[in-house]
């Protein structure tokens, strides 16, 4: 099974906005955390809000922001959302491939159920899951956190 990057954008994104959910992050702010293209992550941004797992306000004082609380935000549910095709093999995929073997193959009805199952270890998990490591995670994105009382501040050390 693969991700797309598409998809690795959008958890990261998701988990990003999950440290701090009360405070609106920029889109900039996000990829440049993770060092990842900008260009690419708008497009991610838009996809997440389209889909109500964040909500953005544009202009100043704008940015981003988790739109559920992270409990109620499932990992296989995002991943489902976001990956247009999870077919492991072509005859999986949405036109099904053209496979000379596909009528007579079990292999198929294997992946399918192994790639079930994967998305069902997915659901095991929620956006909370991430933040069992909230203070490195905020040191490592420098994005400044509250956790009990202690104010983390922005920037890497």
């Amino acid at each position: 099974m693969h991700l797309t990057q598409y998809t690795d954008f959008a958890l990261r994104t998701l988990i990003a906005l999950a440290v701090s959910p009360e405070e609106r992050s920029t889109v900039s702010q996000v990829s440049s955390a993770y060092r990842i293209s900008r260009h690419h992550l708008v497009k991610v941004a838009g996809r997440l809000a389209e889909l109500g797992y964040i909500e953005t306000t544009r202009g100043k004082g704008g940015g981003m922001r988790l739109a559920r609380r992270p409990q109620r935000v499932s990992i296989g549910e995002v991943v489902r959302a976001m990956e247009a095709e999870l077919g492991v093999v072509e005859c999986l995929t949405a036109g099904g491939g053209s496979c000379v073997i596909a009528p007579a193959c079990r292999l198929k009805s294997i992946l399918h159920d192994a790639t079930n199952r994967f998305l069902e270890e997915l659901d095991q998990y929620t956006l909370a899951d991430m933040l069992k490591s909230r203070a490195p995670l905020a040191r490592l994105l420098g994005i400044p956190v509250s956790i009990e009382g202690v104010s983390i501040e922005r920037g890497r050390t």
